[in-house]
């Protein structure tokens, strides 16, 4: 009943109120909303790490290529993290559309304090903008899937990668705007102009609310009056634990920034299965819907050792295009931020062609699997060419700009084969109960990644930038991208009737 009721509102908005390039006009707004809220988000990125890195001398804080590379693919986890109770509190108290408006103003706070000149400040601002995004971030994107109430639609894949063609635009825009600004003039400024961006999305989503499918307003499993008592009690009780303990670690003088990144790495690793695990143990979900969670198992897991490499562009690839890359090119002088906009870019010129691509197989489309597993080898191919371009900047000797444009190149064409069609399966195999926290539970694919990433960054420490390290990853994702191809009749029965 509260399927077809979804369903049916969701029908009456995607026939009203006019189309975006043939799509509902909701994704119109949800497009934009999305473009501004990742132009803040990726252009602080482009400077955390060569914000730490950057001597105190010059306006940064002095740390070693490790240990931000660490503290970066941590907060990156977090941000996915907590994608995850940012779907449940749309699913339980505030609904999807509620939820992104207050996600985007706790993010566009959390920019402006790290604008604040003040070494606690930027932490603060910093746990802010993961905050905000794990409320925003997959409640934006089930609100896409929304727009399209039949799960089988030829459009809705094409739809989310117009999505991804907005995520990319801020994305790209981002570092040659705030990159520039940050690294040229002042860092603070750069982030200053993160949370404006951040402003401007916030606006374009309260002005196009009314464009979107009546459903994003709903709650789907409100809490009643007990649970939210409980909850409470169990939050502050949580909260005063971790105030007490690390009040402790502080003031016996044994606090150092491990304390932090060990936690939260183990946590980005437990949390999915935990997840995983209750949802399967649901009596609520059908025997189809479980079948469908346990072979989203499946994407998960290969999503996280996509993530785990790709996500790297702006840790281990920043560190190396700072310390080994020429940042000039036919006589052209930049900064190295700009290298971030290079997956943008090519994903904003091949993404069209990609969705071109998915609809004009039809039928004779490749499964999501095999996408996935295309996925997984371009990934592991672009870190064997990394491993060649940290073979040639031996000693002192800076490389071409064009070694990262080839690995950024290799990059995008994997991303374009999983990441869209990751958030589309998503939609299509969650259970309704979940739709939200389905979404959240493919954005904890990549915390998964990252934190592994972080752990091996806090173990192996500089030799993460080696060429054996570079090496190992990239066979890594390849061995498991033929695995899963190998695997693919397995994981399609389980989906059962979505293909």
């Amino acid at each position: 009943m509260a399927s077809s009721l979804t369903e049916g509102l969701a029908a009456r908005n995607s026939s009203s109120g006019g189309s975006f390039l043939g799509h509902p006009r909701g994704l119109a707004t949800l497009f934009m909303t999305e473009t501004w809220e990742r132009f803040s988000y990726y252009g602080m990125r482009a400077l955390l790490v060569l914000y730490l890195t950057a001597s105190v001398a010059d306006g940064g804080l002095g740390m070693k290529a490790a240990t931000a590379g660490a503290i970066y693919s941590v907060y990156t986890a977090t941000v996915y993290l907590l994608a995850m109770p940012g779907g449940w509190f749309a699913d339980r108290l505030w609904g999807p559309r509620r939820t992104v408006a207050i996600g985007g103003t706790i993010i566009m706070i959390g920019h402006f304090l790290l604008a604040v000149p003040v070494r606690a400040s930027f932490f603060v601002g910093l746990v802010f903008i993961a905050v905000g995004s794990g409320l925003l971030k997959s409640n934006i994107s089930t609100m896409v899937g929304q727009l399209y109430p039949d799960r089988n639609d030829p459009r809705r894949d094409g739809g989310f990668t117009i999505f991804y063609i907005g995520i990319n635009l801020g994305a790209f825009l981002a570092p040659l705007v705030i990159g520039t600004v940050g690294q040229n003039v002042d860092w603070h400024l750069g982030f200053a102009l993160a949370g404006v961006g951040m402003g401007l999305g916030l606006g374009q989503f309260l002005l196009g609310t009314k464009h979107l499918a009546p459903v994003s307003s709903v709650v789907p499993t409100p809490l009643d009056t007990a649970e939210r008592a409980g909850l409470l009690k169990k939050a502050l009780l949580w909260l005063a634990a971790a105030v007490v303990f690390y009040g402790v670690v502080t003031f016996s003088g044994h606090f150092t920034i491990n304390w932090v990144l060990w936690p939260l790495s183990l946590l980005g690793l437990a949390l999915p299965a935990y997840y995983f695990t209750r949802i399967r143990r649901d009596q609520e979900l059908t025997s189809d819907e479980k079948t469908k969670v346990t072979g989203y198992i499946w994407f998960f897991v290969v999503a996280a050792v996509f993530w785990m490499i790709y996500d790297q562009s702006g840790s281990t690839l920043t560190v190396f295009a700072s310390d080994h890359t020429a940042s000039k090119l036919w006589g052209f002088h930049f900064p190295e931020s700009w290298f971030q906009s290079l997956n943008p870019l090519f994903v904003m010129a091949l993404a069209p062609v990609f969705a071109l691509l998915w609809m004009k197989l039809g039928r004779r489309n490749p499964s999501t699997t095999v996408k996935f597993a295309l996925g997984l080898v371009g990934i592991g191919a672009s870190f064997v060419v990394m491993m060649l371009a940290q073979a040639a900047a031996s000693g002192d000797t800076r490389v071409t700009p064009l070694w990262l444009a080839v690995v950024y190149l290799i990059q995008t064409a994997a991303e374009l084969c999983l990441s869209p069609v990751g958030l589309s399966v998503t939609t299509k195999l969650a259970p309704v109960k979940y739709a939200s926290q389905m979404m959240g539970l493919w954005f904890l694919a990549v915390t998964a990644g990252d934190c592994v990433a972080a752990i091996l960054q806090l173990v192996i420490g500089e030799g993460f930038l080696s060429e054996t390290a570079f090496a190992i990853q990239g066979g890594v994702a390849l061995a498991a991208g033929v695995a899963f191809v190998l695997y693919r009749k397995r994981v399609v029965a389980l989906m059962g009737d979505v293909h």
